[in-house]
């Protein structure tokens, strides 16, 4: 896997083209030199926790035949208030909606993400404290 990052040559704002193609802007707060017009770099590695732990979720459910229709995750973090300013505490808030959900399989779903597959999660958790909480929604 690999990306490329440039500086935009003005303020902050950098532009991020991925292995695949895809390109993602960043930029800085006022305070620290940006002009405000894209993510944080931070917010972007918290974002994709949450898509990759929601990615694994879908795709674990599907696998065990459950009629799920939609899966959201809420992240709220804390950071180190010195440098660097890593992730001490993430909190996902997962509400996963379907039909006839097993909640027992919606439960072991995001174990076996936070566990074995999310990759993201796995290196966060290094210095981040992480808990989540789940709530169910019938359709």
């Amino acid at each position: 896997m690999d990306c490329r990052v440039r500086w935009s040559g003005d303020g902050m704002s950098f532009l991020a083209e991925t292995g695949s193609h895809h390109l993602l802007a960043m930029d800085g707060a006022p305070e620290g030199g940006g002009r405000n017009l894209a993510p944080r770099p931070m917010e972007t590695l918290l974002a994709g926790a949450g898509g990759c732990t929601a990615y694994d979720v879908v795709v674990i459910l599907k696998k065990n035949r459950q009629d799920i229709t939609g899966c959201e995750v809420r992240l709220q973090a804390e950071r180190a208030p010195t440098d660097p300013k890593v992730f001490t505490r993430i909190h996902y808030r997962f509400t996963v909606r379907g039909r006839n959900l097993k909640r027992s399989l919606v439960e072991q779903a995001l174990r076996l993400s936070h566990e074995k597959y999310c990759s993201a999660t796995a290196m966060l958790e290094r210095t981040a404290a992480i808990t989540r909480e789940l709530e169910i929604l019938e359709d």
